[in-house]
């Protein structure tokens, strides 16, 4: 089996790599377990959901798997509430940059979704198998099949078997924290806002969703350590009924009113993560390139900016280069690199910043946070930077 390009790995990432490289008119295949996300019923909601930004809708768009998306399972995020461990507070409105919306709260199954019924449309060839050697312009899967390409893309998550095969450097770094992930049912509105408060080394988030027949509905997001994590993990449900509310309007105290648990509670590890993003015949995407902590919500957007700056070097570069030359995919590295290293030290730093208690410190980012909401002009640019733009 011979291919100009194969993505490894048939995640949002993965799949929206095969599907802009194919729109470009590249000869692409997907190389991953073929596996499609079923439709949820009415009023049921995929546990996992994005923050989709500005620049990753319009990607999105253009590829037409925005507009293949039930709208009514989209949320759009007007407004960002962020408070401190005292009494800081940052408010961002779409109105302050002159957008229509900060973001939109998607599920990460409808994209997937959309994405795979995209790629059944376009003929993409798909090798439902999984990697097993690597060799520079070929790969073995675990079936036996020996597949040829110019170049390989890893979009195989952060655990990335790509990465690992073609022996790519890859730094990583454990918070010990646990994401928490569910939905909710809240006594008041959300009024289309992003809710984010620090407290005790712990960030919690509430994301608005569509509203149900049970009332408003938000998405938890709440990063806790490892203990905490395993500690409401291991709940019953009629326990975890009655603690986990508890504690979060205990943090949240009581902005959106009563809440309930209405979906099953999923926990993943946190942690830090960069790689060596190119090799010859090599360029990795999305998680398999780098991971950052969940508090600003922009690790997809991260990954898809990856994949329509790699989607643009390749179309753009030399008709005597291969996909595979090291000089155009190190386009690629080099035109990631500061976004990449701006998201990493803005997230690291700003999750060391409340996770220290040295002397001061409370005060300072806490001043820090009010002088951040007098000043229009630095929430205008913490909001293009959060769109991408």
């Amino acid at each position: 089996m011979k291919h100009e390009v194969i993505v490894c790995g048939a995640g949002i990432a993965g799949m929206t790599t095969a599907l802009a490289l194919t729109r470009a008119g590249v000869d692409v295949a997907l190389l991953a377990p073929k596996k499609v996300s079923a439709p949820m019923q009415a009023e049921q909601y995929h546990p996992r959901v994005y923050a989709i930004s500005e620049a990753s809708q319009a990607l999105l768009a253009s590829l037409g798997i925005w507009g293949a998306m039930p709208q009514e399972r989209i949320t759009p995020v007007d407004a960002m509430q962020v408070h401190g461990d005292r009494d800081g507070q940052v408010v961002l409105d779409a109105w302050q940059a002159a957008k229509p919306h900060l973001a939109w709260i998607v599920e990460s199954g409808e994209i997937e979704r959309a994405l795979f019924q995209a790629l059944t449309i376009y003929g993409v060839p798909w090798l439902d198998d999984t990697l097993a050697t690597w060799q520079p312009g070929q790969v073995t899967t675990t079936g036996g099949v020996t597949v040829q390409a110019q170049l390989f893309i890893g979009a195989d998550g952060a655990r990335s078997p790509l990465r690992s095969a073609a022996a790519m450097a890859h730094q990583k770094k454990d918070y010990g924290d646990q994401g928490l992930v569910t939905h909710l049912t809240c006594e008041k509105p959300h009024l289309n806002t992003a809710y984010q408060w620090f407290r005790n080394h712990h960030v919690l988030a509430f994301l608005p969703m569509p509203d149900t027949s049970e009332g408003h509905q938000v998405s938890l997001v709440w990063s806790v350590d490892d203990a905490t994590a395993a500690r409401y993990l291991e709940m019953d449900e009629a326990t975890l009924a009655r603690a986990l509310p508890e504690a979060l309007n205990e943090v949240a105290q009581g902005c959106l009113g009563a809440l309930k648990v209405r979906a099953r509670l999923h926990g993943f590890p946190l942690t830090l993560e960069k790689a060596q993003m190119v090799a010859t015949g090599v360029a990795l995407v999305g998680d398999a390139a780098h991971r950052v902590h969940p508090l600003a919500g922009q690790g997809l957007n991260l990954g898809l900016g990856d994949v329509k700056v790699l989607t643009q070097v390749l179309n753009e570069k030399e008709a005597f280069r291969s996909y595979g030359d090291l000089r155009v995919l190190e386009r690629y590295a080099r035109t990631r690199a500061a976004d990449v290293l701006a998201m990493r030290v803005a997230t690291d730093g700003l999750y060391q910043l409340f996770a220290r208690d040295l002397p001061a410190l409370p005060f300072l980012r806490n001043a820090g946070m009010k002088l951040v909401q007098q000043l229009p002009w630095v929430k205008r640019q913490l909001i293009a930077g959060a769109a991408g733009s």
